[in-house]
């Protein structure tokens, strides 16, 4: 447990710290003065930031940007000429502080509320396609590695190794479920005979209605071994026998430098669909009066799932930081109060509207927001607690 505990925040750290970053690199860009960068969340243990003569210096403490630059050196210089890059004692993510992100300074030319709405626009949708930069390239660190795939219809410049058949789902009330099959097992021998294709799986479960047969599973945990009986499915127009599961050819797959790359932006494109179209069912859902708390995981169920796919191997792990690292981004650009979407939204009837929303106004429908947003984790997260028992 102790273990899951660290990756999960290692995980999280990776994916909230590249986040921030793109926030921060694009301010810059844009010249939009960043007070602080930080690694972690306050209190600060340590920072570093280049005074007025170009020559690094160090803070502790909770000193701010705007005390530093009213501080003096011992020639009459002040302290400050760069943001302060810190270390925090929180370490879980990073933030970043742009000067004017509350509307404040919309008549200094390095405040973020004197640019122009698409340059705001730019440095708030920064984050989020950062995540999706961020999975471009961890998906193609994976198949540089050798990732877990479909080897259905796979290009010529893949290279598979370790083909096996794995379970994609396992029906309710099936023969597999009540044995136990898990979904991401794979079959590797039925009755001490090699299986690599889902023919072979079908031939040999197909003619055994009825009949106990000897399935050698690798697993979370390792090898395993069951015994099963399949039975007849009359939806299956053949008439074979079943044990209830879904499947498909898998393998570990590879490709070149280059090709890795390439692979990796086309698996990041149709994961982001995916996604996209796994959130617009669950928001149809939402509308349509269905529930959807079995659908969300929140802080302990995403640390349950990291802790699983680290066990599987440095590639399962890969390949679920990426998977998050989309969803934060699109659960991130939806136009809801306390998100980057939200606050885009803000800037949209800003633009509408020919003048910006009070400031007030927008402050109380953020914090109404954010308020909504931990209530949801609470409640999730006591759901993720309660499956546990």
């Amino acid at each position: 447990m102790f273990v899951t505990i660290i990756i999960f925040i290692l995980v999280l750290s990776v994916l909230v710290f590249a986040h921030e970053f793109g926030h921060f690199i694009t301010a810059r860009k844009l010249g939009v003065r960043t007070d602080e960068f930080g690694f972690g969340f306050p209190p600060r243990a340590i920072g570093f930031y280049k005074n007025k003569h170009g020559k690094w210096r160090k803070v502790v403490g909770t000193q701010t940007y705007e005390s530093l630059e009213e501080s003096k050196d011992e020639k009459n210089i002040p302290k400050v000429g760069s943001t302060i890059y810190s270390l925090n004692w929180l370490p879980i993510g990073g933030f970043v502080k742009i000067k004017g992100e509350n509307g404040d300074g919309e008549n200094d030319k390095d405040s973020f509320a004197a640019k122009k709405i698409w340059q705001r626009m730019l440095i708030l949708s920064a984050g989020v396609i950062m995540n999706i930069v961020l999975a471009w390239f961890l998906f193609s660190v994976g198949y540089m590695m050798g990732m877990p795939q479909s080897t259905i219809e796979l290009g010529k410049h893949a290279r598979v190794s370790e083909s096996r058949v794995a379970i994609v789902e396992v029906m309710p009330g099936s023969p597999a479920e009540k044995a136990g099959l898990k979904s991401g097992d794979s079959i590797l021998k039925i009755d001490n005979q090699v299986v690599a294709v889902e023919q072979d799986v079908q031939d040999i479960v197909g003619s055994k209605a009825d009949q106990e047969i000897e399935l050698v599973l690798a697993s979370e945990g390792g090898e395993k071994t069951i015994k099963i009986v399949p039975i007849s499915n009359s939806e299956i127009a053949s008439g074979r026998a079943t044990i209830g599961v879904s499947i498909m050819a898998a393998g570990t797959v590879s490709y070149s430098f280059f090709y890795a790359f390439a692979e990796g932006a086309k698996t990041t494109w149709w994961m982001l669909k995916e996604i996209l179209f796994a959130f617009g069912g669950l928001i149809a859902s939402l509308f349509q009066g269905e529930s959807v708390g079995d659908n969300f995981a929140g802080p302990v169920g995403i640390a349950n799932i990291t802790g699983q796919a680290a066990r599987l191997g440095f590639a399962y792990l890969l390949q679920f930081t990426a998977l998050l690292s989309l969803n934060l981004a699109i659960i991130n650009i939806l136009p809801f109060p306390a998100l980057d979407g939200g606050r885009i939204l803000f800037l949209l009837i800003e633009k509408v509207k020919g003048k910006p929303v009070r400031r007030n106004v927008e402050a109380i429908i953020h914090n109404i927001g954010f308020m909504l947003l931990i209530a949801l984790i609470v409640f999730i997260t006591y759901k993720d607690i309660a499956k546990l028992f």
